[in-house]
């Protein structure tokens, strides 16, 4: 193995859960009156932390969401996850295969730990991801684009940023991950191979990604 450790994205690459994510949030916008389509929120709002959304919101409309916006959201999201939810093809095995050779790996999401863990608890990724695997945009001051979360994981984990591979599916983490200097792998099966720009490496089965990393 070329790493020291694989920093996976959560939403997209381990759990199928951007979807159902990006579905809510444009309905529940548009029932607040900002007009979203399912398109709209998958461009703009795709693997960004829930302060992005508020910030971009405000930025081109004068006007905040309500205070009680992330609960309701979230609310939505986890009971859409308890019978929609399922796990990237292809992600289980690739973890098994880690863990079978030793390799380190955690999972760095812009979702916050309530989130990761309701989708892991839900789709069985639970088995492979105790506690001190799972970092949140909420354990740093900035999510991503900024490289906080990724450095803070690997700080974490104790393994040298250089020595680290990113597994993302958004241009938002492909960004941080080149911000954080690690190679970066894109997974290409929702978001088109163009807006990854920086990334390491495409691919677009999940099942491809063990022997990719060797």
């Amino acid at each position: 193995m070329r790493y020291d450790l694989v920093i996976f994205d959560n939403d997209g690459v381990l759990v199928d859960s951007e979807p159902i994510s990006n579905r809510l949030l444009a309905t529940y916008l548009t029932e607040l009156g900002h007009p979203t389509s399912y398109e709209d929120s998958v461009r703009d709002y795709m693997g960004s932390a829930m302060h992005r959304i508020h910030d971009l919101v405000q930025e081109r409309t004068g006007e905040r969401l309500p205070a009680e916006f992330d609960d309701t959201f979230h609310r939505r999201v986890f009971a859409a996850f308890e019978g929609e939810l399922e796990p990237v093809a292809g992600a289980v095995d690739v973890l098994a295969k880690l863990a079978a050779d030793g390799v380190p790996y955690c999972v760095a999401s812009s979702g916050s730990h309530e989130r990761i863990r309701v989708g892991h608890r839900t789709t069985g990724l639970d088995r492979w991801f105790e506690d001190a695997r799972i970092f949140s945009s909420q354990d740093v001051g900035k999510g991503k684009p900024a490289p906080d979360l990724f450095l803070y994981a690997a700080e974490r984990m104790g393994v040298a940023p250089e020595r680290c591979v990113v597994v993302e599916d958004s241009p938002l983490g492909v960004q941080a991950a080149v911000a954080a200097e690690m190679d970066v792998y894109g997974f290409t099966a929702m978001t088109p191979a163009a807006k990854l720009v920086g990334a390491t490496q495409l691919f677009s089965d999940m099942g491809e990604l063990a022997d990719l990393l060797i």
